[in-house]
């Protein structure tokens, strides 16, 4: 069965953890205990309604301020697809915990007030979707019961979302009115809103094409473990562990390894499950080689006449998650695929605003939440793709090396200086 990794954003008090517990409600996806623990506290906080929020928002912070705060991954099913949704932060503080939760999300939901309209957040979230390079967009104009289910409204909300769009990238684009307090167009199609022709909710989640999105073209395997066994009968067994990021390999191929620049040929290819004759992404396996060579973690196997850009130098869109501040001459440590290396910042080219777009060239450096491209010089080569073309080799994560914090996370863009 087919899964989906879908997040919400937009900004805060839109509904997205409502949205979410109703999905998961509506689907059956939640426990009659769980069901009776959300009603009772619904009760002694004095609500008149069944909070489904609660479902989602866990900590006991997000629960006494009625906000999210963390990531929360929540998973239901249905006979079509398995989903894998994560419900984001809407405060402008807790952006980098948005980024997080849209980073490997297929689809996007953003969520939007049908009363306050299109926000700075809401533009602010759909900017980053775009930026990740998140295919699906889908736009919830939620609480539609507030506003007597108008449809002038949601088509004002849709055109003005719309135009802000036109200026970034985003390949799908969907439009949803929907009340996730009463769950009209949620699971089921409203009859509150007989104007509306398209799907509901859970009908797009469940049918929109996302097999396509994957890159299967470019052979991208990073070794993560080198796999020699210490027992007699496996003594001559040596394999390389790891997840391929992109592409296809198959029993047979003809591969080149990196940094090394040899050529050999794949022996067997090994699952928990047993051998098989080829892996595509995101499987995990052990590949084995022909021939004896030199091949460590960090290293990349792929194909001769496809191979990713080999460099030290590196141009990047950084989100800045700290809350010290970005400058030039900085040095850090930077995960990219399996591969560690000291990262020193050459410089910060710009910062962009992302409600108007502006890229500001007299920025010195990016504060927290602050997003900016930046140039790079690392200590040992990056085997990587722009990030465009491939996510798993075109992103990485800055870490402080003195509080081993996760201060930043990055976009490849252009092969080079």
């Amino acid at each position: 069965m087919e899964m989906l990794r879908f997040a919400t954003a937009g900004s805060v008090d839109d509904g997205k953890s409502t949205l979410i517990g109703r999905l998961l409600y509506d689907s059956k996806a939640v426990y009659e205990d769980q069901i009776e623990s959300v009603e009772r506290t619904s009760r002694d906080r004095g609500d008149d309604y069944v909070d489904l929020a609660l479902l989602t928002d866990g900590l006991r912070a997000e629960r006494e301020q009625g906000i999210t705060i963390d990531v929360a991954y929540r998973y239901f099913a249905t006979p079509r697809r398995k989903f894998i949704v994560a419900d984001t932060p809407g405060h402008v503080q807790h952006t980098r915990n948005m980024v997080t939760g849209c980073s490997t999300a297929d689809l996007v939901l953003v969520l939007v007030d049908a009363r306050a309209g299109i926000t700075e957040q809401t533009r602010r979230h759909a900017f980053i979707a775009s930026l990740l390079r998140t295919a699906h967009l889908v736009i919830c104009v939620n609480k539609m019961d507030l506003v007597d289910y108008s449809q002038q409204r949601f088509e004002e909300i849709s055109e003005e979302f719309r135009d802000f769009a036109a200026r970034l990238e985003i390949p799908d684009l969907a439009f949803v009115p929907i009340s996730a307090l009463k769950g009209d167009n949620v699971v089921e199609r409203s009859g509150e809103m007989p104007w509306y022709q398209g799907a509901s909710l859970l009908h797009h989640l469940e049918h929109v094409h996302i097999a396509s999105d994957r890159n299967l073209i470019d052979l991208r395997f990073p070794v993560q473990r080198v796999v020699r066994p210490r027992s007699v009968e496996h003594r001559d067994f040596r394999g390389y562990a790891g997840q391929v990021a992109s592409g296809v390999i198959g029993v047979g191929d003809e591969v080149l390894v990196l940094p090394s620049g040899f050529t050999t040929s794949v022996e067997a290819i090994e699952t928990y499950d047993g051998e098989v004759e080829e892996a595509y992404a995101p499987m995990s396996v052990v590949v084995r080689l022909a021939g004896e060579l030199d091949v460590s973690r960090g290293d990349m196997i792929c194909r001769a006449r496809n191979q990713p850009t080999t460099g030290q130098d590196v141009s990047a869109m950084v989100c800045w998650m700290s809350d010290g501040v970005l400058r030039t001459g900085a040095k850090l440590a930077m995960k990219h695929t399996t591969r560690w290396a000291r990262v020193l910042v050459r410089d910060v080219h710009y910062r962009l605003d992302v409600n108007t777009l502006h890229r500001d060239r007299e920025a010195e450096g990016l504060g927290l939440n602050e997003i900016g491209r930046v140039e790079l010089r690392t200590t040992s080569p990056l085997f990587y793709d722009e990030y465009r073309r491939n996510k798993a080799t075109g992103s990485f994560i800055l870490v402080d090396e003195v509080t081993n914090v996760t201060v930043g996370a990055g976009m490849l863009l252009r092969p080079g200086p």
